[in-house]
C-alpha cells in the first residue's frame, strides 16, 4: 500500500499525516466482507465526500463566474459533478487498480465500474477533509476538476444566446421566452428578418439576421444583455440600501 498511497498522494499534491485514511477511502465493502482483519470500508467517507466535493466545486464556480445566475451555476456544477465526470477523473488517475475488492468484485469488473470510481474519489477527498481541513480539500477537488471545469466552460461560452436566454429566464423566473417572426424582406435570396423575443412580463426585444434563426439569436441575445443588466444594477442598488 505505501507505493500506492505515494503515487496517489502526489497526484493529489496532498500528503496524509493520517494514511490510514486514505487506505479506508479505497478499501471496497466486497474486501472488507472477506476479511476478518479489515474494520473499515469506504462507504462513510464517500457520504462526507459527496457533500465536500459539491461545495468545492460550488465555491469554485461561484468565485470563478461572478455575474452568473443560480440556475446557470447549478447546471454547469451539475456536469462536475456527475457520476461520468468522476468516473473520468478517477480512471486519470488509475485508482481502479489501488482500490482494495473482494474477488467476486473484481471478476465482474469493479474495478472499471462508473459507480464505484465515483465513489472511491468521493472517498477519497473525504479522506482529504478529515487529514487536512476543507481548504486542503477544496484544493485537490481544484486540481482534480481542472481539466473537466475548463472543458464545461468552453462549452459554455460557446452555447447560442437562446439557450443561455431560457437558462436565465427560468433559473431567475420560471419563465420560457416566446420567439415570434415580425416580419420578411428582400428577395429569396437576400432575404432579411426580423424577429422578437418575449420573457414573460419583463421585456421584449427584437433582432435581424440574414435567416430566421439569425433573428432570433439576435433578439436572444439583446434581451439577454438587458436582462442581465438591469439584474446587476438592482443587485448593486440593494447593497447600497
Amino acid at each position: 500500500m505505501s507505493s500506492d498511497r505515494h503515487a496517489i498522494e502526489a497526484a493529489l499534491e496532498h500528503a496524509f499525516a493520517d494514511p490510514a485514511l486514505l487506505q479506508e477511502a479505497l478499501t471496497h465493502a466486497s474486501f472488507r466482507n472477506e476479511r476478518e482483519d479489515i474494520g473499515c470500508d469506504y462507504e462513510r467517507l464517500e457520504f462526507l465526500g459527496d457533500a465536500v466535493f459539491e461545495l468545492a466545486v460550488s465555491q469554485l464556480l461561484f468565485r470563478r463566474l461572478p455575474q452568473a445566475s443560480e440556475g446557470h451555476l447549478t447546471q454547469l456544477r451539475a456536469r462536475l459533478v456527475n457520476a461520468k465526470t468522476l468516473a473520468g477523473i478517477a480512471r486519470r488517475l488509475d485508482l481502479g487498480a489501488h482500490i482494495q475488492m473482494g474477488r467476486g468484485e473484481q471478476m465482474s469488473g469493479g474495478r472499471d465500474r462508473d459507480s464505484i470510481l465515483a465513489d472511491v474519489l468521493e472517498a477519497i477527498v473525504g479522506a482529504v477533509y478529515l487529514d487536512g481541513g476543507l481548504d486542503a480539500a477544496v484544493a485537490v477537488v481544484a486540481k482534480l476538476t481542472g481539466p473537466a471545469l475548463t472543458e464545461a466552460l468552453a462549452r459554455d461560452t460557446l452555447k447560442d444566446a437562446k439557450s443561455r436566454l431560457q437558462e436565465w429566464a427560468q433559473g431567475h423566473h420560471q419563465i420560457t421566452p416566446r420567439y415570434l417572426l415580425e416580419a420578411r424582406s428582400g428577395p429569396p435570396h437576400d432575404a432579411w428578418y426580423e424577429a422578437s423575443v418575449q420573457v414573460g412580463d419583463l421585456m421584449t426585444r427584437a433582432g435581424q439576421g440574414r435567416s430566421k434563426k439569425a433573428a432570433e439569436q439576435a433578439a436572444a441575445a439583446a434581451a439577454l444583455q438587458a436582462l442581465t443588466s438591469a439584474h446587476a444594477g438592482r443587485g448593486h442598488q440593494e447593497e447600497q440600501e
